[in-house]
């Protein structure tokens, strides 16, 4: 799977005509009336960079967008470390641009270490074996 967008333009028809296009800068003009802006969709441009808030605490902040069939993840830095969040209104209920923030209600372990037993298995009562 390539990363990279693919487009074609009229008047571009071999390589030769292609590679005079590297490191071309694409101006796109866009008539913001002429699209409704759906509810709920967000250009990763949008997202990149907003805080990222659980129970009013900020956590982390939004790094980069990946997109999967099944649904879009959220590389998020908290810490040190890097936190896939499946971008799904059950863990991402509230996306606010405006205000610089993202709310997540992920479930434990997502952003913390859960205490293991002896065995490794997550212990219930919170204690470590």
């Amino acid at each position: 799977m390539n990363s990279h967008p693919v487009a074609f333009f009229d008047g571009v028809e071999d390589r030769s005509a292609a590679e005079g296009l590297v490191r071309a800068i694409l101006w796109i003009d866009q008539d913001a009336a002429a699209t409704a802006p759906e509810e709920d969709a967000w250009y990763d441009h949008q997202l990149v960079g907003l805080d990222v808030l659980r129970d009013g605490v900020s956590v982390g902040r939004v790094m980069r967008v990946d997109h999967f069939p099944a649904h879009d993840l959220l590389l998020v830095r908290s810490g040190e470390r890097e936190v896939l969040v499946p971008f799904v209104k059950a863990i991402v209920p509230e996306v606010d641009p405006a205000a610089g923030f993202v709310v997540v209600t992920p479930p434990a372990g997502l952003f913390e270490e859960l205490p293991v037993d002896a065995d490794g298995e997550p212990t219930d009562d919170g204690s470590d074996a």
